[in-house]
């Protein structure tokens, strides 16, 4: 399938309430949390799954971003939806550089180019004297969204967060299922059959790559608003290996796969915090047990199922 399938309408209409009620019984700043995840990990399956180029230096425009909307917002003293424009920009300038190197190659290459690139920036921020070093960009103010609407209460920032997390995935699912989508499924499919229709595959992989670095910018500059601190956390390989993850829990290629594989993972890291070797033993075995069992992640294996159920509902149909 080219594109993501259409979730159901029920499922559209149980996720948005539980979203609007979410905050009245979980505690918003983790919600936030979970949201600024999924949206990286979307941004990264947009480029896994629907190009098939695996990128390990997602990180560095996550947390690029979150140093540009922290400066943005405490230093300038610019409007936070401005501030996180900004930092989306940044990443997707962050894109276009590197993406001129990477997406000339392929597989191994192109990932070890990338993460390459994201260890040159996580050192720039090391020893950056605007970064703040290792301290980070610490007490970024959330400011008055627009001038008017105060983003310092959790339940109100979380639905900004909400909002802008829910467009991010509208925008991804609505690129994939575009034509601009399709050619990139071809390319990932067979570039030298895209090469030979005319397709300037170079161009393609560059403009997917810029528009998912811009989308991972986004998550950066939010998670710089919730927690109002940037650090070299965000900048670290270790966050892209995070997001990685959860794409693969979640599903490859699938809509809502990396806000499940966010929900497992993010999910281990709160409440085994204080357990820092038994978090990462869990997500060992997680991720052992998903690469075993469901190959095609929890969302890929419960449409996998979904579609056989429904095709063997119509054969007595057909059939009589």
């Amino acid at each position: 399938m080219p594109g993501y399938a259409r979730p159901p309408l029920w499922l559209l209409v149980l996720v948005a309430l539980l979203a609007l009620a979410a905050p009245w019984v979980v505690y918003p700043v983790f919600l936030m949390k979970l949201l600024c995840w999924a949206l990286l990990a979307a941004s990264l399956n947009l480029l896994v799954g629907q190009l098939g180029l695996l990128s390990f230096g997602h990180a560095m425009f996550f947390g690029s971003a979150a140093y540009v909307t922290a400066q943005a917002v405490k230093v300038w003293a610019l409007d936070p939806a401005l501030g996180l424009l900004l930092g989306a920009g940044a990443a997707a300038l962050l894109g276009l550089a590197g993406g001129l190197l990477a997406v000339r190659r392929h597989g191994t290459a192109f990932s070890m180019i990338t993460l390459a690139i994201a260890q040159l920036v996580y050192f720039v921020a090391l020893r950056a004297p605007f970064t703040g070093g290792e301290n980070g960009l610490q007490n970024v103010p959330r400011g008055r969204l627009l001038g008017w609407l105060p983003l310092h209460d959790d339940m109100t920032l979380y639905y900004f967060v909400l909002l802008v997390v829910v467009a991010g995935f509208w925008l991804i699912y609505r690129t994939v299922n575009s034509p601009f989508g399709h050619v990139l499924a071809a390319i990932r499919d067979s570039e030298p059959r895209a090469v030979s229709l005319g397709y300037r595959v170079n161009r393609y992989k560059l403009a997917a790559y810029v528009l998912s670095a811009a989308f991972a910018g986004l998550a950066g500059g939010l998670k710089a608003l919730v927690f109002q601190i940037a650090t070299l956390a965000d900048v670290h390989w270790a966050t892209s290996g995070d997001a990685l993850l959860m794409v693969i829990v979640g599903g490859v290629q699938t809509l809502a796969g990396p806000l499940v594989g966010a929900l497992v993972v993010v999910s281990m890291q709160e409440y085994f915090a204080s357990f820092a070797e038994v978090v990462l033993m869990l997500q060992g075995l997680v991720f052992i047990v998903v690469v075993l069992a469901f190959r095609r992640g929890l969302v890929g294996e419960w449409q996998a199922w979904r579609e056989r159920h429904t095709a063997r509902a119509a054969q007595p149909e057909a059939s009589s």
